[in-house]
């Protein structure tokens, strides 16, 4: 896989939104190491302790350009100018409760944002593949305790799912109305959409995410508060979503039809666990197993406890598996938060290596 990576990638210019998010920040230093050449498009950071600020994420950027996706004009230029070879789009409003507060902002980062990135990709005069991020949420969930298929039904009950799902929708039509497989020759564009969720990892400073709840209460000498603990998640390390996204990238230069279309990234539908297990095995790495506890939310908004992913489809056309089991990766998250001798890009550089190398 580093060997097809190292191909791929090695001299080439990326585009890549959200470059200064936590899965962005990841992204860009993988991206770095294989030897491209990467142009971040994103809003700043939000804190000084996020981990794009962390690993002084400009040293690995080729440019980096603070500006909002919902600006068609800025993100058109600055993406036709550098003519990439790949796009990967990062850039969102990922979170569930917050997009109850700001449901307007959240379907135009996530709905319109899309479409700005795909409008600049159609007027781009030259070859180039698209991997659009969207969510394990886009599927309407009756949470009957089905793994979804790429195939099944889109839908969202939260306005945050509801503009994965929207979001979906718009890269299918631009798939279908500009970037047909069908007449790749003509204008030489791979789109697909990759849907993954529940990542965890290093560096991530997120509010309303359980890791970093999670470590902020370490941090302070809190108890953690778990809102949903029986809530089932495919939870995998960000890696794992971020390789599949490359190899998807590297083996659409090879089959750019058959392969411009959406994939699952998860887990093994058996790999499975509750946000109470997470907490204790990622606490049990501290030596602190009880630093928890379920707490009584009063109004809390609808948030689904049920939800996994089939990853067939990415198992049969790209040949991908997912390389570290839930345990694992909880582990991996919690080591590197409790790791004070390396810097974070020492720490990333080392799962990462890590990773790949397995």
């Amino acid at each position: 896989m580093i060997t097809l990576l190292k191909k791929t990638f090695e001299g080439k210019r990326v585009f890549l939104t959200g470059h200064t998010g936590f899965k962005g920040a990841w992204l860009l230093q993988i991206l770095h190491s294989l030897g491209a050449d990467v142009k971040g498009y994103s809003l700043a950071s939000e804190n000084a302790n996020d981990l794009y600020s962390e690993i002084n994420g400009d040293v690995f950027c080729y440019s980096s350009v603070i500006a909002d996706i919902r600006d068609l004009s800025t993100l058109q230029g600055e993406l036709v100018r550098f003519e990439p070879d790949f796009v990967f789009h990062l850039a969102a409003q990922a979170l569930v409760r917050p997009s109850y507060e700001f449901p307007v902002d959240t379907f135009a980062v996530n709905a319109m944002g899309t479409a700005h990135v795909l409008e600049a990709i159609k007027t781009l005069p030259k070859a180039c593949v698209g991997v659009m991020i969207t969510t394990d949420k886009v599927y309407e969930n009756p949470e009957r305790g089905q793994a979804f298929h790429e195939e099944d039904k889109l839908g969202g009950y939260d306005p945050y799912s509801a503009s994965k799902a929207a979001a979906e929708i718009i890269i299918s039509s631009y798939r279908q109305s500009f970037f047909n497989p069908d007449k790749y020759t003509q204008h030489q564009k791979a789109i697909a959409s990759v849907r993954a969720g529940n990542v965890i990892g290093g560096g991530d400073r997120s509010l309303d995410r359980i890791v970093p709840d999670i470590v902020r209460a370490l941090e302070f000498g809190g108890r953690v508060q778990l809102r949903n603990p029986s809530s089932v998640r495919p939870w995998q390390h960000v890696l794992e979503p971020l390789g599949a996204y490359l190899l998807l990238a590297a083996k659409m230069i090879e089959e750019p039809r058959a392969l411009s279309t959406a994939f699952n990234f998860g887990p093994e539908i058996s790999d499975e666990k509750t946000v109470e297990e997470l907490t204790q095995i990622f606490l049990s790495v501290f030596n602190k197993p009880d630093a928890y506890q379920k707490a009584e939310i009063q109004n809390a908004v609808h948030e689904a406890k049920l939800l996994i992913l089939d990853s067939t489809k990415a198992k049969q056309l790209l040949a991908w598996q997912p390389r570290l089991n839930a345990e694992m990766a909880i582990r991996w998250t919690a080591e590197w938060y409790a790791n004070k001798e390396q810097y974070a890009a020492e720490k990333c550089r080392t799962q990462i290596e890590k990773y790949f190398a397995a």
